[in-house]
């Protein structure tokens, strides 16, 4: 058995791809649009870790998607949590959960899927302003 992708709904697919590649660093592996269906799949990875990937499904005809509390979250090492999370708070995305502990952070994409940022390795040295934000909302 082979892991080979988690599915995700997205609303606006633009605006999607903005978030998890633009803003967070992933790389779009593949993309496949099916006229029929009236859907397109975008295939995403970390850079160096093509075998993990995100499927972001972009349904044509528009429709809600609830939040669902069941899914979990999706999970990214990152090499500088603090750098990542400046970078996401300066594209003006919300750090719901800070790094408070220099390891782990929580954001959500724009379809409130929640992604945990950890550090890679050992965690970084406690410092400011992180040690004192606070969460903001849920994740």
């Amino acid at each position: 058995m082979k892991y080979l992708h988690t599915m995700v709904r997205v609303t606006d697919l633009d605006q999607s791809l903005e978030f998890y590649c633009k803003q967070l660093g992933l790389i779009e592996l593949n993309r496949k649009e099916n006229t029929q269906g009236r859907f397109t799949l975008v295939f995403l990875a970390a850079p160096g870790d093509e075998d993990a990937q995100v499927e972001l499904t972009y349904n044509w005809d528009p429709g809600e998607y609830r939040e669902g509390r069941n899914f979990g979250h999706l999970a990214y090492a990152v090499d500088d949590i603090y750098e990542l999370c400046q970078k996401l708070i300066d594209s003006g995305v919300t750090i719901n959960r800070p790094p408070r502990d220099g390891y782990m952070a929580f954001v959500r994409s724009p379809d409130n899927i929640s992604i945990e940022l950890l550090q890679r390795g050992d965690a970084l040295p406690i410092q400011e302003p992180w040690l004192s934000m606070e969460n903001d909302g849920h994740w």
